[in-house]
C-alpha cells in the first residue's frame, strides 16, 4: 500500500516538477538544467511533507533532521536526474522532455527505496 501511495504522490510531484520545468524553460527562458533543478526541487519539497504526512505516516517530532535525510537523497536523485537527462537529450538526442520522464523514472525508484528504509523507517 506504501507503493501505491508513493506512486500517487509522486505523481503529483511529477507534474509539479515537469509544470514548473516547462514554464522555466520554455517561458522565462532558463538553461534547462537549471529548469529542470528548480521543478525538481519544488516537486520534492511537496513530496516530503505528502510523504510524511499520507504515505508513511511518520510521527517523528526532529521533522527538520527528517527532512534533511530526505532533501540527501532528493539532491543526489537531482544528481542521478541531471546526469541521465543530459546523457539521454545531448548524447542520444532523445527529446528533452521524453529524457526527463525516463530520467524521472528511474530516480523514483532511488528515491522509494531511500526514503522506505531511511528516511522514514
Amino acid at each position: 500500500m506504501k507503493l501505491v501511495k508513493y506512486g500517487v504522490v509522486g505523481g503529483f510531484g511529477v507534474a509539479v516538477d515537469f509544470s514548473l520545468t516547462y514554464l522555466v524553460k520554455e517561458k522565462l527562458r532558463l538553461n534547462p538544467y537549471v529548469a529542470n533543478a528548480i521543478g525538481f526541487s519544488v516537486a520534492t519539497c511537496i513530496n516530503f511533507f505528502l510523504n510524511r504526512i499520507w504515505t508513511f505516516r511518520s510521527h517523528d517530532p526532529a521533522i527538520l533532521g527528517q527532512f534533511g535525510y530526505f532533501a540527501l537523497a532528493a539532491i543526489i536523485g537531482l544528481g542521478l536526474n541531471t546526469l541521465l537527462l543530459r546523457w539521454l537529450y545531448q548524447r542520444w538526442k532523445v527529446p528533452f522532455y521524453v529524457a526527463k520522464l525516463i530520467s524521472t523514472g528511474v530516480v523514483v525508484i532511488w528515491n522509494f527505496v531511500i526514503n522506505a528504509f531511511y528516511t522514514f523507517a
